[in-house]
């Protein structure tokens, strides 16, 4: 990787700033599931077996600062309080909780701060000028640290002032997540071992136009499904009941199969239903045969065949977007068969680019099974486009 990373700068004794993701769901003030704080320890135990003082900045949900009654209701749900409590049972050092984001007491701690030793700063988010990258807040940010390191990889297409701010005025690395994520990307989109195929799925065309764009140009393959496949079926003149369409899409799509022709792969059935819900009706409709007041909601069994044969023999597979809707699970067997045909290919660079289909894929009890699952939905997605990430781009070279 051409990207400097943590190991290249000496860190001991040193402030060192690390704009980590610790964005996690929280129920009643709990957290319900920590993966987001378990993947950024490696860099954080590197930091503290090497001696750095660490200042780790976050942000947490979303707050409306337009509103005041919503910025406070907002300010008190993604408080970072419990996300500081878990930390503290993850790591073999002090973790300080500063419930602010400036001032004395901030600073404070930070200069209290033994080599080896945390500060957790409150919420990003609550600075209003954090999202519009504003230069004095990344300016007062960057005066507590010597060092930033960048491994917030589910933040890095976001030019804030703590993913790119603070960057820009302090020596900088990748963190160790971040290096995995973009080499990983960078090994499946940019110099993939061939035959590559590309699974895009979700529920919107207009979500994944500029992915599907990117990817004719560099897959052999480009297997579609889920939602935005119905949109395709009408381009091709079928009926598809009440299956999701984009009707401003039609025509687009239509572009898409003239130039891609066989390049791209569509379901030929689909499992379809007669309402949207877990207990609905169901029969296996061949594709542009779904009868009115139906609706497709997965693949069907031959598709799954189709993309299983389509997969065969492929030495790179990026995948974004589940087949169906997985949530439920009548419809979540084409996710689930896609799933298990990807993590059995030998040899093969997998991976999963964030969003629904890793969530499908570890919920399915596959996430041994892949090369790489991106921590980063919105990034990798904009890293499928083709798009620079400015997070990343921020960070010097070596």
């Amino acid at each position: 990787m051409a990207k400097r990373t943590v190991k290249d700068l000496d860190v001991r004794g040193k402030k060192v700033i690390v704009r980590v993701d610790f964005n996690v769901p929280l129920k009643d003030g709990k957290i319900t599931n920590d993966n987001r704080i378990q993947a950024a320890l490696p860099t954080i135990n590197y930091l503290i077996e090497n001696g750095a003082k660490i200042i780790l900045m976050s942000h947490l949900g979303k707050i409306d600062h337009k509103d005041p009654e919503k910025k406070a209701a907002g300010m008190k749900k993604n408080n970072m309080a419990p996300v500081a409590v878990r930390l503290a049972e993850v790591v073999d050092t002090k973790v300080t909780f500063v419930p602010v984001t400036r001032g004395p007491e901030l600073e404070e701690a930070v200069a209290a701060l033994n080599d080896g030793e945390i500060v957790l700063v409150q919420n990003t988010r609550y600075e209003k000028g954090e999202s519009k990258n504003d230069p004095e807040l990344a300016a007062y940010w960057a005066s507590l640290g010597d060092l930033f390191v960048s491994d917030a990889f589910g933040s890095v297409h976001r030019a804030h002032a703590s993913t790119v701010g603070i960057p820009e005025r302090l020596p900088n690395a990748c963190g160790f997540l971040v290096q995995k994520e973009v080499e990983m990307l960078s090994k499946a989109v940019d110099t993939p071992e061939r035959p590559f195929v590309a699974i895009i799925g979700g529920a919107k065309v207009s979500d994944k136009i500029a992915v599907i764009d990117n990817l004719l140009k560099k897959a052999d393959k480009v297997i579609i499904g889920g939602g935005m496949a119905y949109t395709f079926m009408k381009a091709q003149g079928g009926e598809i009941g009440t299956s999701l369409l984009e009707e401003d899409r039609v025509e687009l799509a239509k572009e898409y199969l003239a130039k891609a022709g066989d390049q791209i792969v569509l379901p030929v059935d689909n499992v379809c239903a007669d309402k949207f819900a877990e207990d609905a009706n169901t029969q296996v409709c061949k594709s542009g045969q779904i009868p009115e007041g139906w609706m497709g909601l997965d693949i069907g069994p031959e598709t799954i065949e189709l993309f299983r044969k389509t997969l065969e023999g492929a030495k790179t597979v990026v995948w974004n977007g589940p087949m169906g809707v997985f949530e439920m699970a009548p419809f979540a067997v084409g996710t689930n068969e896609v799933c298990k045909a990807i993590s059995e290919l030998p040899g093969a660079t997998t991976v999963i680019g964030g969003g629904d289909s890793a969530a499908a894929a570890i919920q399915l009890g596959y996430k041994e099974k892949f090369s790489h699952i991106s921590t980063g939905g919105g990034a990798s997605l904009e890293y499928m486009e083709g798009k620079e990430l400015p997070g990343i781009a921020v960070i010097g070279d070596k």
